[in-house]
């Protein structure tokens, strides 16, 4: 049984807290919020971020990355698109972490496809264990309702999903918001926010519609433009109107082409651009990528925000607050932070009835609801919304002519509500006591040993492709697919491609011998007897009818040498051939590194491990050596060379 020690230890698998994404985001207030009770031990195993990278030095607790710092072998386990996966997501080193780490508690908060796996591992239901996840359209993807009888403590980001689960049968499943710091976020007193519109030469009774967002096609960029359009064309506003987008230019939607399409004058259109080497922000005009800061005087140094170059919370509360209405139009969505950050500075807020946008157009969310039309998604076939924009018209019109007094009672009401169910002490109370009511975990994590490869594996006669796949993953690479997984996807597009199977088998069966000698060095002390000086080897890994031709030079190898113990490395599939073989003192497994005679016998400094090692199988099956001319006579020295 395993001793209570004084704190509890989590493991918390999402992105990097340092990271501008919302699982990030998240991750900073909720870890944070931990931290602070004093009460545990926290691992940040951290989504797509390089092991060793120094960034992850800056966090309280113990930060870890799941990406090996080797360039080369990052670039081979990507070879393959579900390995690739499990290497960003950290699935493919957990049970190295769990070894290492040995947490009471695991909590994976990422999308479902980045911790699913988790739920297969052997730890998985004997420690406590959660999934916490976004899901954000219908029908629900499929695997996450696969693992909902599995998983104990499930939890999504949005009560859509919940609602969806709970109609399918599925009643233990959870809503836990992601996690917003409320306090970062609030509207400023007027005379600041006139303030800042002075210093970004922005009219100060200009009407300006905002939308913060990842420049991904999932936000409906196309809709708010064609809105916003027709309502300067219809209503024809009396003042300076503006969209202002937060975002990245160098990405997703070409908006200056879509504010072309529907008469836009480009210059009424402004965003956030950040400089590289100041980190000072400004809101104008978009003029392209790399233009001169004109705060510091960098030679091409401001870009627009972007994942990995963003402004700081205190900066983005300034952003909203510039803003007179929030409009968020979307495909769908896991719980769309920015909507409720807008909320948290009291702009009314426009959103798209559908997905995670339900919940936040509910009554007393301070939201108007946009309408929308169903679409669905090529491939996945999820049901998507396309926003209406003569709604975003006239919703867009509707808070345009509202009093200021109506607009901030609204306000008001909007970030009491967003405060009650998505602020950091909701969430983190939450997550507090379900660790603390979590027992300390009784699990030999010893036993997280890496399971082999089987490069050698036969393959039988499979005519499906789909089924010839599956046994491949199965049989060579040890692990469990389906033909929804990515990479069996890629594998059966490759072979209507008309990639041979062979070339196929061959990547399979190369990527498992990489993967055995990365995760299972060869230490070839550890076969080896305590007779140091007396030892030699015949080497041949295979196949069957050459390890048993071989044993007919064994004879005299021993007469020759009596005083030697002889070792015979070969593929452990063919050891039963020689069991009782008399002439053979030990027989060890092969491994490639035994095909230099040097490591084997010595050089310089290194001595070696055998006085006198044989290798026929270089001579008899990598290279073509042998044929004399017919001439030669048949002998010991001549063969094994």
């Amino acid at each position: 049984m395993k001793t209570e020690p004084h704190k509890k230890k989590v493991l918390f698998q999402s992105d990097s807290a340092l990271a501008k994404t919302g699982f990030g985001r998240s991750a900073k207030e909720i870890l944070s919020y931990l931290y602070e009770t004093g009460k545990y031990d926290i691992y940040h195993y951290c989504c797509g971020t390089t092991k060793g990278e120094p960034a992850l030095e800056r966090t309280p607790w113990k930060s870890i990355g799941t990406m090996p710092s080797d360039q080369q072998l990052l670039i081979k386990l990507n070879q393959d698109p579900e390995q690739g996966r499990e290497v960003n997501y950290g699935g493919y080193y957990i049970n190295d972490v769990m070894k290492k780490v040995k947490p009471d508690v695991y909590i994976g908060c990422q999308d479902i496809w980045g911790v699913e796996s988790a739920v297969k591992r052997p730890w998985f239901d004997k420690i406590s264990s959660a999934i916490w996840t976004t899901l954000d359209s219908l029908p629900l993807y499929p695997n996450a309702l696969k693992i909902a009888p599995k998983v104990k403590n499930y939890w999504v980001w949005s009560n859509f999903a919940e609602k969806e689960f709970a109609r399918l049968g599925h009643d233990h499943i959870k809503t836990v918001h992601g996690v917003i710091n409320h306090k970062q976020f609030q509207r400023l007193p007027d005379q600041d926010r006139l303030e800042l519109r002075k210093k970004f030469n922005i009219e100060e009774d200009a009407f300006i519609i905002g939308f913060v967002f990842r420049n991904q096609l999932r936000k409906s960029v196309p809709n708010l433009i064609e809105g916003y359009a027709l309502w300067k064309e219809t209503y024809k506003p009396d003042k300076k109107t503006y969209l202002l987008f937060h975002t990245h230019w160098g990405e997703g939607w070409n908006i200056h082409r879509l504010c072309d399409e529907y008469g836009i004058d480009k210059s009424e259109v402004i965003t956030t651009h950040i400089c590289k080497k100041c980190h000072r922000y400004t809101v104008k005009e978009f003029k392209g990528q790399d233009v001169d800061c004109q705060m510091c005087g960098a030679k091409k140094g401001q870009v627009t925000c972007s994942v990995a170059l963003g402004i700081e919370e205190k900066e983005l509360n300034e952003v909203y607050n510039l803003m007179d209405t929030y409009c968020h139009p979307f495909t769908s969505g896991g719980q769309e932070i920015p909507i409720q950050e807008a909320k948290f500075t009291e702009l009314i807020t426009l959103v798209t009835n559908y997905s995670c946008g339900e919940e936040s157009c509910e009554e007393g969310s301070g939201s108007l609801p946009l309408a929308w039309s169903e679409y669905r998604e090529h491939g996945t076939q999820f049901r998507k919304a396309s926003t209406c924009p003569t709604d975003i018209c006239e919703n867009i019109e509707q808070v345009y002519k509202m009093p200021d007094a109506e607009r901030r009672r609204i306000g008001k009401l909007s970030r009491e509500w967003a405060i009650s169910k998505f602020s950091t002490k909701v969430t983190g109370k939450f997550l507090e006591e379900f660790i603390d009511a979590s027992p300390y975990a009784d699990f030999d994590f010893e036993s997280l040993k890496w399971k082999p490869r089987k490069p050698d594996a036969k393959i039988p006669t499979i005519e499906n492709d789909e089924e010839w796949l599956t046994y491949m993953y199965k049989n060579i690479l040890n692990m469990n697919v389906d033909k929804e997984n990515d990479g069996h996807k890629y594998w059966m597009n490759q072979l209507e491609n008309k990639i041979p199977r062979k070339n196929i088998e061959d990547f399979f069966r190369n990527k498992a011998k990489e993967e055995n000698e990365q995760n299972m060095p060869f230490k070839i002390e550890d076969f080896l007897d305590e007779d140091e000086g007396k030892r030699l080897l015949v080497v041949m890994p295979g196949s069957i009818g050459d390890v048993f031709m071989t044993t007919s030079l064994l004879p005299t190898i021993s007469k020759t040498y009596p005083e030697y113990n002889i070792y015979f490395a070969t593929d452990p599939s063919f050891f039963e051939i020689l069991d009782g073989n008399s002439f053979i003192h030990k027989v060890i497994p092969y491994n490639p590194k035994m095909d230099d005679l040097l490591w084997l016998e010595g050089k310089g400094d290194h001595k070696g491990f055998f006085e006198i090692a044989y290798l026929p199988h270089l001579g008899t099956q990598r290279m073509f050596n042998y044929q004399h001319n017919g001439k030669d006579k048949l002998a010991l020295d001549l063969v094994c060379t």
